[in-house]
């Protein structure tokens, strides 16, 4: 008989503060509630120490396979160590850890696609290659610590590139490369700091066509910025394209609105579903599933991966894919 405090999967989430790990970390717990095992979701509140502070205690719990999001992967290897020598499996979720050996699995979804498809929908709606242009775009980036916000970052350069180096887009603030438009822990503010400083010396006379904005944490502060220079209002310019990711409520009802013009949603729930079958499946010692091997490499191995595909969403199907959906309710957007 095992010991009551015993789990059977440990579930590391980094914060509460971003709406998205908060339905990542419920709907793990759902998924595993419904396979009638135990599971231990912990948030760190995207503090390192305490993030494996609440590894380590999973395993004293007998965790048998542990599913992490880690905030900063290669500060984990020590614990990850640990968790190897006592025959620990781990599935690294959403955020690949890095620079360890001891993950045997990532479950995530196909982010360079997320950063194409971020850019796609930018060219698009500029009207790139047949408007004459140039166009004035800004670029953002995520955390440096995050291995996803390079695919992000280099998936929609992947298409930008082409038109910047026609000259039909131009970066204004010269700033490009994810060393130098990177956003520490994903903070709207430090971005919404820099895009601030960026408006006063460079658009205060010109205009601002587009943002590429990784997230919609950062997006909404970015608007915030913009509106504050008289962007979106009657006597102002017209609202750049500013992207974003994840759906959030907020950046929703500004899709709403007509200020964010799209967000790349990544349903969570298919996530964790996924994730949790695949530690049901270790669990059982069965193969779990993946569809890739070879794209995604921590430092260390190529990863055995499952990646799932992510959808555009803008004014004219946010309702079918988040409300119809069941992914939030209606009332949330009246």
């Amino acid at each position: 008989m095992r010991a009551q405090s015993q789990v059977d999967v440990g579930l590391a989430m980094p914060t509460l503060a971003l709406q998205r790990w908060v339905i990542d970390g419920l709907a793990l717990v759902r998924s595993f509630n419904g396979m009638r095992l135990v599971s231990d979701l912990q948030f760190a509140n995207n503090d390192v120490p305490t993030q494996i502070a609440q590894i380590d205690n999973m395993l004293g719990k007998g965790t048998k396979v542990l599913i992490v999001a880690p905030i900063d992967g290669p500060a984990l290897a020590p614990i990850l160590k640990k968790a190897a020598d006592l025959k620990v499996r781990v599935i690294s979720y959403d955020r690949l850890i890095r620079d360890s050996p001891h993950v045997d699995y990532y479950a995530t979804f196909d982010n360079f696609a997320v950063g194409v498809l971020q850019g796609t929908e930018i060219v698009r709606r500029l009207k790139l290659p047949e408007a004459k242009g140039p166009f004035n775009i800004e670029l953002f980036g995520g955390s440096p610590d995050d291995n996803n916000a390079f695919f992000f970052y280099n998936g929609a350069m992947s298409v930008l590139k082409p038109y910047l180096d026609s000259g039909q887009l131009t970066v204004g603030s010269g700033q490009m490369g994810m060393d130098a438009v990177s956003t520490q822990a994903w903070s709207g503010v430090t971005a919404r700091f820099r895009f601030e400083k960026m408006l006063e010396k460079t658009y205060a006379k010109q205009r601002l066509h587009a943002v590429l904005s990784p997230n919609d944490g950062i997006a909404i502060e970015l608007l915030q910025a913009l509106k504050l220079k008289g962007y979106g209002t009657g006597g102002g310019h017209p609202w750049p394209v500013v992207s974003g990711q994840d759906a959030d409520v907020q950046s929703v009802r500004s899709i709403i609105r007509n200020e964010q013009a799209f967000t790349i949603f990544k349903d969570n729930r298919e996530l964790a579903l996924a994730a949790a079958s695949m530690a049901q499946a270790i669990l059982t010692n069965k193969a779990p599933l993946v569809n890739d091997e070879k794209t995604y490499n921590n430092g260390v191995k190529a990863m055995s991966s499952l990646l799932l595909k992510p959808v555009t969403v803008d004014v004219n199907n946010w309702r079918e894919t988040l409300v119809t959906s069941g992914y939030y309710k209606d009332h949330m957007f009246r």
